[in-house]
């Protein structure tokens, strides 16, 4: 098994960092413009882990892989993402981006960014593969971003209504959410939320014996389609609902959608309501994860529960 460790880089690893970052990038082959890269030394490097951090891994002990931060708003921006060559396909890569994302979603941030070289191919396709989107293009650098899941105990009804409603106002014509979870956990609760923060009309309530009801909007916004996937039998049943008609003009929601409504669209919301083990309990358990180029370029926030 490999002897594979990532540790948050502090000053004193600048020199390791520098090591990392010289190997991988004279390695590489030359690009128009170059990497500025082989410019970094122990004081820049210092410097960028004091301000923002950063990550060095070491593989029996040697240093391996290392990345540096930079945050800037509610995105953490990664740079300097580099392996030594003598441990390429190792995992160092992969667990360098795991271990950023965590520290993401534990400064409580939206997104992640980093610029790859469209040169690069092997590159471009390593960042696809962990679900990245380009959201921007800048001459031969491609604009890499992924929104981060949102992770959060949610203490009542209210609580979880609020949440629906502070999200409706990032919603938009077109967005998908695909709702899973316990039987009874807060799932049209949650809808509930969304229908009063997107102004629909009509009481929000489990459409399980008419499978899908629309809510047409009171003002301008885009109407929200209700949909209960509990009793369909698989996504040809769900197409003949024929939603494509509706999907480019209103917010869906598909409760009970997982392995069934993720085709609908290749951006979407996937959220999933847990209980806790006691039923007397009315705490739940709420993730959001934001699927799509549509997400990696804006994220997703809730603050309500901050403000409680």
């Amino acid at each position: 098994m490999t002897d594979l460790h990532v540790v948050d880089a502090t000053v004193e690893h600048a020199d390791e960092i520098v090591g990392v970052i010289h190997h991988a990038f004279a390695a590489r082959r030359v690009l128009d413009p170059p990497s500025t890269a082989l410019s970094e030394n122990a004081g820049t490097v210092a410097a960028a882990i004091k301000a923002h951090g950063g990550l060095l891994v070491r593989v029996g002990g040697v240093p391996a892989g290392a990345m540096l931060f930079e945050q800037i708003g509610d995105v953490l921006n990664l740079r300097r993402v580099s392996v030594d060559p003598r441990f390429q396909s190792r995992g160092v890569a992969s667990a360098l981006v795991g271990c950023a994302e965590e520290v993401a979603v534990r400064r409580g941030l939206a997104r992640v960014n980093l610029i790859a070289r469209v040169e690069l191919p092997d590159t471009v396709e390593f960042w696809r593969r962990r679900g990245y989107s380009v959201v921007d293009q800048q001459g031969q650098n491609l604009i890499y971003a992924k929104a981060m899941p949102i992770e959060l105990t949610v203490p009542t009804a209210d609580d979880m209504q609020a949440i629906g409603n502070e999200l409706a106002g990032q919603l938009r014509a077109g967005d998908v959410l695909v709702l899973s979870g316990d039987l009874g956990a807060g799932k049209t609760t949650f809808t509930q939320g969304l229908g009063a923060g997107l102004q629909v009309r009509g009481a929000i309530t489990s459409p399980t014996f008419v499978i899908s009801r629309v809510h047409p909007p009171l003002g301008d916004g885009p109407a929200l389609v209700h949909v209960d996937a509990y009793r369909i039998g698989g996504f040809a049943e769900l197409d003949d609902l024929d939603l494509d008609a509706s999907l480019e003009d209103a917010v869906t929601v598909v409760e009970w959608g997982h392995g069934l409504a993720e085709a609908l669209a290749p951006d979407r919301l996937d959220v999933v309501v847990t209980r806790g083990d006691d039923d007397t309990d009315e705490t739940r358990a709420l993730r959001i994860l934001p699927v799509g180029p549509r997400w990696a370029a804006s994220g997703v926030r809730v603050s309500v529960l901050e403000k409680s």
